[in-house]
């Protein structure tokens, strides 16, 4: 499986972006699909989740993107959304998409991904 993010740039504070994620190789429409972001000097972190089950979306954000951020996934095309709001300077970061079976291993368990995309880089000016 290969996942392919896209949608990084420079913004300014209080503008938008949107993230994007295709995964390839095979179909991942069972599995959580999300976003971490590592912020220079710092570890990477939990964004957000999303994950299908019976027809109906699961979602789980981290504290500091809650209500600025929206995760959506279209199952059809096998690509996770990240819709980013009201940027602040503090979302600047390297984001990374992800893939694992279950939304408590993207919230939880980040060693135990089973796998990750490579970085697009989102930089907030002030």
């Amino acid at each position: 499986v290969q996942l392919q993010a896209s949608g990084g740039g420079l913004v300014q504070a209080g503008g938008s972006l949107r993230l994007s994620c295709a995964a390839s190789g095979r179909t991942l429409r069972s599995y959580a699909m999300g976003w971490f972001r590592q912020a220079p000097g710092k570890e990477r972190a939990f964004v957000a989740a999303i994950r299908m089950s019976s027809s109906t979306n699961y979602t789980s954000y981290a504290d500091s993107v809650k209500g600025r951020f929206t995760i959506s996934r279209d199952n059809a095309k096998n690509t996770v959304y990240l819709q980013m709001n009201t940027l602040k300077p503090d979302d600047t970061a390297v984001y990374y998409c992800a893939a694992a079976p279950t939304l408590t291993t993207m919230t939880s368990r980040q060693r135990a991904i089973d796998y990750w995309g490579q970085g697009t880089k989102v930089t907030v000016s002030s």
